[in-house]
């Protein structure tokens, strides 16, 4: 945290602010208050208005009422080039990048230095790229193509290129959606370096544990309203939550270990990739959530990757059920009951532009849902519908396109695929990335009642909290390997840790000599 005191003048204020659209009243009477030199959180449900706020805020919407002061001065921000000129910065959680230009470019972006009236001057771009990369400690080359950068890259380059316009107020919205936790520790000593006594960060994160770490003040806004703000040294999680979402959820529950007499539905031994993967080995047991845990680049979406088809396996074998099956790309997969929910859902998941009904029967068309080249609407209509009651799916109706729907609902959209096609094998990576706390806990009951239901479930995620909450074992990689499997009871987060940050040639069996617990 940076320490802010009580005393501080208030930097950025907003107060009575309303705001509405057509049907639909996103803000009434909204707070907010960022004090010179603090990290204020923002915390919120999805619909919260968090989004709404920080669009009036940075000059893409206008309010029908209220006060905005910045350093104790009215103002309106009527566009986003207006905001950045009065000193107010938006990292948004999409990307707003142009894939096919360098970093530099997408950094100066209308702001290019040129060599006369018309000539780009590459040179002077690249090197006060360079000197903007250097001050902030970004390691990035400044000639590299956006588009060909991993997803926490790119978000560097927005961070850079946020911080290109010397704001006062900088917003930042999931800025850790992508990043892991060395990239997180880099962020957030970032964030320290920019807070001074005339800067402020409002901090938009669903991940409490961060909020505790980087944040002075957490607000917490709930159906467009404002609800309180809290000291975040004195404030528990579970006050946050409760606050947020009206009601108190239980976010320490554990799971008891699946029994070792359950079958074993799904085998994988000795899987090698030539890009990462090493003599990887597991199985996954009948009605059983196994956790996949480690560090960004530890192979963990590149082992359900290579179980799908997606990525080409070199050597070992997959059985299902007891007998070996070679699967060479996801539709295979699919044929044998595997279903595979991408990270990134809404680029490989969903049909943004298509409806609900439609998204729901894709994986089945074929198989279910045609007869004699035509698509027999009704069954799929009366599938649609009965997964959107199943999984309790919120949507006005199954006209409703996916693209418009909230970040959980279109998670539930996915799964509903997956089970419409009769998977029993569902592997999930990054099941809530995006998610707010109690979208979260309706994807957390769901996955527990699926793996009641006897499905067998692949769970992989960069939130060590979420895989010990819903592991019945969790296995841990390191730079393409597995270095153990633990069980429920003897999983923790030093232990995880341990493990996840094994080099290869260390001995993956001397947690005891280094003083880790193993047990719960």
């Amino acid at each position: 945290m940076t320490g802010v005191t009580t005393m501080t003048e208030p930097l950025l204020e907003v107060e009575g602010v309303d705001k509405s659209f057509p049907g639909v009243r996103a803000l009434h009477d909204m707070r907010l208050e960022l004090r010179a030199g603090e990290v204020l959180a923002l915390v919120g449900e999805n619909g919260a208005g968090k989004s709404t706020l920080m669009k009036l805020l940075s000059g893409i919407h206008t309010a029908d009422t209220g006060m905005f002061r910045l350093g104790g001065e009215s103002f309106e921000a009527t566009s986003p080039r207006h905001a950045q000129e009065l000193g107010i910065s938006i990292i948004h959680q999409e990307f707003n990048l142009v894939p096919h230009l360098t970093v530099a470019q997408n950094v100066f972006i209308g702001r290019e230095p040129r060599r006369g009236r018309l000539l780009l001057d590459e040179r002077r771009l690249n090197a006060d790229t360079t000197r903007l990369l250097e001050r902030l400690g970004l390691p990035l080359d400044p000639r590299a193509v956006v588009g060909e950068l991993t997803v926490a890259n790119q978000q560097m380059v927005e961070i850079a290129k946020a911080l290109s316009y010397e704001p006062r107020v900088l917003i930042m919205d999931e800025p850790t959606a992508a990043l892991n936790d060395a990239e997180v520790a880099t962020l957030h000593e970032l964030i320290r370096r920019f807070v001074l006594p005339h800067t402020g960060v409002i901090y938009i994160s669903h991940r409490m544990e961060e909020i505790k770490r980087i944040a002075d003040r957490v607000t917490v806004i709930r159906d467009g309203e404002y609800i309180d703000t809290l000291d975040v040294a004195s404030a528990t999680t579970a006050e946050i939550i409760a606050l947020m979402v009206g009601r108190a959820i239980d976010t320490g529950a554990r799971p008891q270990g699946v029994r070792a007499d359950r079958d074993v539905v799904l085998g994988i031994d000795g899987l090698n990739t030539k890009a990462l993967l090493k003599n990887v080995t597991f199985d996954l047991r009948e009605g059983e959530i196994l956790g996949f845990a480690g560090l960004m680049g530890a192979g963990r979406t590149e082992v359900g990757r290579a179980l799908v088809g997606a990525d080409r396996i070199d050597s070992g074998t997959i059985t299902l059920h007891g007998k070996p099956v070679r699967i060479g790309n996801p539709a295979d997969a699919a044929r044998h009951g595997i279903g595979y929910l991408s990270e990134d859902r809404k680029r490989f998941g969903l049909l943004l532009d298509q409806d609900v009904r439609a998204n729901i029967a894709l994986g089945a068309l074929r198989d279910q849902f045609t007869r004699g080249g035509f698509v027999r609407d009704r069954d799929a209509r009366a599938t649609a519908q009965s997964y959107v009651g199943t999984l309790r799916i919120k949507t006005p109706s199954l006209e409703q396109t996916a693209k418009h729907l909230s970040g959980g609902n279109q998670q539930k959209v996915v799964i509903a695929k997956w089970l419409a096609k009769n998977c029993d094998v569902l592997v999930f990576d990054e099941p809530t990335r995006g998610i707010d706390v109690g979208a979260k806990e309706e994807i957390y009951q769901l996955l527990n009642e699926l793996a009641a239901q006897g499905k067998s479930i692949i769970m992989i995620s960069s939130e060590l909290p979420e895989i010990l909450r819903m592991s019945h074992r969790v296995v841990v990689m390191s730079e393409g390997r597995v270095t153990r499997v633990l069980d429920a009871d003897e999983a923790n987060q030093e232990t995880i840790m341990h493990y996840a940050t094994l080099r290869p040639d260390e001995n993956p069996d001397d947690a005891a000599e280094l003083g880790i617990r193993t047990g719960s």
